[in-house]
């Protein structure tokens, strides 16, 4: 091979190197500026780990609630001071699940989610501490929101210290701190009183096997 001809190689590879890293820095670049980082984006259930009856499956990128009552939970970090995004989708005007926050330790079966963390509900026919964005029997809902039945639902959790914000569809439904006064509970099903940490595993809920609520994005960001 001619010494031109190396030359010229050298040259063609370094171009696509340069190409490369170019288009590189630009994604991590795009990444960043948004902020969001997805621990469930459609593509694998790896980190998740089922406890309790029924399952998530994994159905054209989305996750779907089959059987329960269940817990599927993200098993590689706890979160706490830090914004969580998730969008979900009703198949029903009926349909029940939830996003469990601050579980303090690896749930060892479905109820513990609900007696050491907080349900952020989803289920749009409860009163105004059992319905969607509320903590489930801890807060009332500062505004009645309607998750849209086979629509797309930005469910909004902000986790800043010992306070807790949820927003649906962009209307606050939830603004809760540690130490709020909340009603004494009433029901074997509902959540035991206490305070919760600071920081927690989350999880999603499959209800029973009459529900079906669709999950197609789970992603974390800081703050600010």
């Amino acid at each position: 091979m001619s010494f031109q001809l190396l030359l010229r190689l050298a040259g063609a590879l370094l171009g696509c190197a340069v190409v490369s890293t170019s288009l590189s820095c630009k994604s991590m670049h795009a990444s960043a500026r948004g902020g969001w980082r997805p621990i469930f984006d459609g593509s694998s259930t790896n980190g998740w780990q089922m406890v309790g009856p029924g399952h998530f499956q994994l159905e054209n990128g989305e996750l779907v609630t089959h059987g329960g009552m269940g817990l599927f939970w993200y098993t590689r970090e706890k979160f706490g001071d830090c914004r969580l995004r998730i969008v979900f989708q009703p198949t029903s005007g009926h349909d029940n699940s939830g996003v469990f926050i601050r579980i303090p330790e690896p749930p060892r079966d479905e109820w513990f989610a609900v007696h050491r963390g907080y349900e952020v509900q989803i289920e749009n026919n409860g009163d105004l501490w059992h319905r969607t964005g509320c903590l489930y029997s801890f807060s009332p809902a500062k505004n009645v929101v309607q998750a849209r039945v086979n629509e797309w639902n930005v469910l909004l959790i902000t986790l800043e210290g010992k306070r807790t914000r949820v927003e649906v569809n962009g209307r606050l439904v939830t603004d809760f701190t540690e130490g709020d006064a909340v009603p004494p509970r009433t029901k074997e099903y509902e959540p035991e009183r206490g305070l919760r940490p600071s920081s927690g595993y989350i999880g999603l809920q499959n209800h029973d096997d009459q529900q079906r609520v669709h999950f197609k994005e789970v992603s974390v960001a800081p703050l600010r």
